[in-house]
């Protein structure tokens, strides 16, 4: 179910194949935006989607953000601050250059994790490059799941850029993220505002959804908590709930986005973690309930009448096409979702990323 019964999707605009809503939460000053595209779809869906593919999937949905965001004043210069190492997955540089806006200058900042046995113990910031300047557009895109590293790194950034006489006057973020974005963009919005009176405001863009970070290990019982994400209690575009219905494996991956610089940049070790999560659900198929795990999945946990399910989902002011049979479907899909075989499904799984593992090994 949604996070917070105020927050709407409403149909902003649409850029070739680029659908843009807002998510309206009216409570908050930051401007929050979906942006769905067929390009962004398979990353989000399927973890053999790796490499430069991987980086290459966002660049049609940044190009579309920027573009709307030009049509409504941003101007033509912005800088951007890359968090290495999932911001690198980001193609901000090249959508801007395709969007006809001048990047002014890239900072960067390193903040290293130390993780043990799937759990964040501490964060460290070990390189910046950052250059105040006066009246800064400034755009960053990073995944944001508890927002414990990039709420540090924005606090680092924005400290250095006060310190040196510089200035923000308007803040872009683009996340594959979470619902933790609202509340930390909510702050931010306030503090920049404090600190730089002549601050415009905020605009943060989630590809495809605004998800949420499992709180415990969930119906399968192997899920991470505070680092894998799903739909239960977020707002998921209908672009991309229809085009895991046309996948419905893709419903029972680990979650949204697997780490995002291992499967740009460490491959083998992203497909370690793929099938170290398939190879679990196989181990466990005859004690996980299907039908808990489906509705876990889908965000509600029994099949809705329609106008139920599109409060459910965001959706109760969206009218376009469509949307009835979407509902139609993902009601089928969990009410059959008993005779699910989740040794079948994991054994498929599992085949198809060894048969791509190999190239990467």
């Amino acid at each position: 179910m949604v996070t917070c019964p105020d927050v709407l999707l409403r149909p902003e605009a649409r850029y070739n194949d680029t659908s843009v809503y807002e998510l309206h939460v009216p409570q908050l000053s930051p401007r929050f935006f979906l942006i769905s595209d067929p390009s962004a779809q398979p990353l989000l869906a399927f973890p053999e989607t790796v490499g430069f593919d991987a980086y290459k999937a966002l660049v049609a949905p940044t190009v579309s953000a920027l573009n709307f965001l030009r049509d409504r004043g941003l101007g033509n210069n912005m800088d951007i601050l890359t968090i290495l190492r999932g911001g690198l997955n980001y193609p901000l540089e090249e959508a801007a250059a395709m969007s006809g806006i001048r990047t002014s200058d890239i900072h960067f900042i390193s903040c290293e994790r130390d993780i043990v046995d799937h759990v964040i113990k501490g964060l460290a910031i070990k390189y910046d490059k950052i250059r105040p300047k006066r009246d800064m557009v400034l755009a960053i895109g990073d995944i944001l799941a508890t927002g414990d590293t990039f709420g540090r790194c924005l606090d680092f950034a924005i400290d250095t850029i006060q310190k040196g006489g510089g200035s923000i006057r308007r803040f872009i973020f683009f996340t594959i993220g979470g619902t933790r974005a609202l509340r930390l963009m909510q702050r931010t919005a306030e503090r920049m505002k404090s600190l730089w009176p002549g601050f415009e405001g905020i605009d943060c863009f989630f590809y495809e959804g605004m998800f949420t970070v499992y709180t415990d290990h969930g119906a399968s019982g192997i899920n991470v908590p505070d680092i894998d994400f799903g739909w239960q209690g977020g707002v998921v575009t209908p672009e991309f709930r229809s085009f895991v219905m046309d996948h419905p494996d893709a419903l029972y991956e680990k979650c949204i986005i697997y780490d995002g610089g291992a499967r740009r940049y460490e491959i083998p070790v992203h497909f370690d973690e793929v099938l170290e999560y398939w190879e679990g659900i196989l181990r466990r198929s005859e004690i996980i309930d299907p039908v808990a795990l489906t509705a876990e999945k889908l965000g509600y946990p029994t099949p809705l009448p329609f106008g139920e399910w599109k409060s459910a989902t965001g959706f109760a002011e969206l009218e376009q096409n469509g949307l009835r049979e979407l509902w139609k479907r993902e009601t089928a899909l969990l009410s059959s979702a008993g005779s699910l075989s989740l040794r079948d499904l994991a054994l498929r799984r599992i085949q198809s990323v060894k048969s791509i593992q190999t190239l990467y090994d």
